[in-house]
């Protein structure tokens, strides 16, 4: 599922397409929205929150979309052969006499009033990417975090209500950074290592950002994620790859049983790890 980065620079993508012009083609295939007509109307912004993207229209109305697992949002010439979007998957049209943004395999689609946004924003935590998060979103994180007392970090880093905008790939990377065992329980860290760890995630994701602006998110340098089997980046100690969360809601964990080792009892059936 795309993380926080990938939504930011999204939502940079599709504010350089589409703001200050009015709208000449406008879709929503989706049920609940497909009637409704935004042509005319000029986008203001699209602003990322967490997994979600709000993209603001001029007459008070905004679009609310989530990519889940497989959405993206791509960016073409208008009257470009790849701007025509006749393909069953796609889920929104959005476009100016200039660019045609086409939103594919949407996983939530809604279109509410910007004042009602926060209705669809309803129980997510803070954003780590929010600039507000260094302030106020941190406190309340850290906070949040420590209400998992018994759930292990990376099943609570996962949970959007704790934070938002991490998935396995920074939640990974954000542990393997601190040297976290994945299946410690959240509630054994003390209240400044819960925020130094938040710290070190907007940090990573921060820096994705930056490289993805640059180069593309593929120059982005993964530690763990991805590797296992591979060695360690500071060890040499093959990556393994464990679990979190129940079935139907597994999560693929990747980490280092030297440099994030855990209890010495129990550190592999308890939490159904599996090494490669």
């Amino acid at each position: 599922m795309p993380e926080g980065d990938v939504l930011r620079l999204t939502a940079e993508r599709l504010t350089a397409a589409l703001r200050g012009l009015p709208l000449v083609r406008a879709e929503l295939r989706w049920p609940s929205a497909g009637a409704a007509n935004l042509t005319g109307a000029t986008a203001l912004e699209t602003s990322a929150y967490g997994k979600h993207l709000l993209t603001r229209l001029d007459d008070g109305r905004t679009l609310h979309t989530h990519l889940r697992m497989d959405g993206y949002w791509r960016v073409h010439r208008t009257g470009s052969r790849e701007a025509t979007a006749r393909h069953p998957a796609v889920r929104a049209v959005l476009a100016t006499d200039a660019w045609t943004a086409i939103g594919w395999h949407l996983g939530m689609l809604d279109l509410v009033r910007t004042h009602d946004e926060g209705r669809v924003l309803n129980g997510l935590g803070p954003d780590v990417l929010g600039d507000d998060f260094p302030t106020t979103g941190l406190a309340d994180g850290v906070v949040r975090l420590a209400r998992e007392a018994d759930r292990p970090l990376c099943a609570a880093l996962l949970d959007q209500r704790t934070v938002a905008g991490l998935g396995t790939i920074w939640m990974a990377e954000s542990l393997f950074a601190r040297r976290l065992w994945p299946w410690q329980a959240a509630g054994t860290l003390p209240d400044g290592e819960r925020a130094v760890l938040l710290r070190t995630a907007r940090r990573l994701m921060e820096r994705s950002v930056a490289v993805g602006r640059a180069r593309g998110l593929g120059a982005v340098e993964l530690h763990v994620h991805g590797r296992a089997g591979r060695p360690c980046h500071r060890c040499g100690t093959p990556i393994s790859v464990g679990t979190a969360n129940e079935k139907p809601y597994e999560r693929p964990v990747y980490w280092c049983p030297t440099c994030q080792a855990g209890p010495a009892q129990g550190r592999t059936q308890d939490q159904a790890q599996r090494s490669v």
